[in-house]
């Protein structure tokens, strides 16, 4: 694997542990929602994953990233259709799929 590639990898994993320390244990959405910065801190950081997912992509489409193609759309959603950002599925997101991308970048970093 080429160094640009485990960069963007790590650099994926570093913004999954980065929404895992903003977000704690805010369980509850109406906390989440109401809170500007971390909304806008997880979003910056789903950006930081968006982009590097697309450019691992580019390089290697062979790179089995699960859902790469919904995680690049979220990105360009954030980053251009920021005034229709749904805080739900943003939410969800973070509760629902990053666990498992986390997972996904562990084991091909550990390869």
């Amino acid at each position: 694997m080429n160094n640009e590639i485990k960069k963007w990898l790590y650099d994926i994993f570093e913004s999954i542990s980065t929404i895992n320390e903003f977000v704690g244990d805010i369980k509850i959405f109406e906390n989440y929602e109401k809170d500007k910065k971390l909304r806008r801190a997880v979003e910056r950081e789903i950006e930081i994953i968006g982009e590097a997912v697309n450019r691992i992509q580019k390089i290697d489409s062979g790179l089995q990233i699960s859902s790469a193609k919904q995680i690049i759309a979220t990105r360009n959603r954030v980053i251009h259709a920021y005034d229709a950002i749904n805080n739900a599925i943003i939410r969800g997101i973070v509760i629902k799929y990053l666990p498992i991308l986390e997972k996904e970048i562990k084991v091909i970093l550990n390869n």
